[in-house]
C-alpha cells in the first residue's frame, strides 16, 4: 500500500481503529511534540495522554511507520467498506481529501455532480415503509431520482431518494420540521451502523450520475 494512501486513511479514518490503536498513535504524537521538552512530557503523562501500557508499546516497537502500515492493513481488512476513498472519477487517482471536488493530478473538477448538501440529524424508521433520513437542505435543491452519497459516513454506498416527505420534530418545547428523505436500499446492518453515528457531525452531498 503505498504512502498517500495510509496518510489519507490514517487522517480521515482514524476512528476505525482499535482503542489500543488510538492509544499508540496519541502516544506517537505527544512524545514527539514533547521530545525536547521534560516538563510538557511530565504532564502530558500525568494526565494520560502518553500511555506506555505493554500492549501499546507492542504496536510500536518496529517503529511508527510500520505500525501505520498494519493499522491501515487491519483497517482495510476488517472494515474496508467503510473507507471512502475519493478517486477522481477521471483518471482514478485519489483527491485530497475525502470531500475533494478536484483532482490534484489532472485537475478534473466533478463539482457539477453535487446537486444539493444535505445535514443529517436523525434516522427514521416507520413499519412498513421506507427508511428515511431527517434532516436540513444546506443548499440546492433535492428531487427524487437524486442521490444521497453516504461514502463519507462510512459506507460505500449512494442510495437512491425513492421518497421526499416532512418529519415534525420537537424538543426542549420546540417544534419544527426536517426534510425525510426516504430509501429502500439499505440493509437492516446499514441502518443499525448509521443509527450509531449519531449524533452526525458531516454534511451530505446530494448528487446526480
Amino acid at each position: 500500500m503505498n504512502r498517500e494512501i495510509i496518510d489519507y486513511i490514517i487522517k480521515y479514518f482514524s476512528e476505525l481503529m482499535t482503542d489500543h490503536e488510538k492509544l499508540a498513535l496519541k502516544y506517537h504524537m505527544y512524545t514527539s511534540k514533547s521530545s525536547e521538552n521534560a516538563k510538557l512530557r511530565r504532564i502530558m503523562t500525568e494526565r494520560g495522554w502518553i500511555n506506555s501500557d505493554p500492549e501499546i508499546m507492542d504496536l510500536l516497537k518496529k517503529g511508527y511507520e510500520d505500525f501505520e502500515h498494519n493499522t491501515v492493513n487491519h483497517i482495510m481488512t476488517e472494515t474496508r467498506e467503510k473507507v471512502f476513498l475519493n478517486n477522481c472519477p477521471k483518471c482514478d487517482k485519489l483527491a485530497r481529501t475525502p470531500y475533494a471536488k478536484q483532482c490534484k493530478y489532472c485537475g478534473y473538477n466533478w463539482h457539477h455532480l453535487t446537486v444539493a448538501q444535505f445535514k443529517l440529524n436523525d434516522t427514521l424508521q416507520i413499519a412498513g415503509r421506507k427508511f428515511f433520513l431527517t434532516g436540513q437542505i444546506i443548499e440546492g435543491e433535492i428531487k427524487e431520482g437524486q442521490r444521497i452519497d453516504l461514502r463519507i459516513l462510512g459506507f460505500n454506498k449512494k442510495i437512491k431518494i425513492e421518497s421526499i416527505e416532512f418529519a415534525l420534530k420537537r424538543q426542549d418545547g420546540k417544534a419544527w420540521e426536517d426534510i425525510a428523505l426516504g430509501t429502500g436500499e439499505l440493509t437492516e446492518q446499514d441502518k443499525e451502523y448509521l443509527k450509531s453515528l449519531h449524533p452526525f457531525k458531516k454534511t451530505l452531498d446530494i448528487i446526480i450520475e
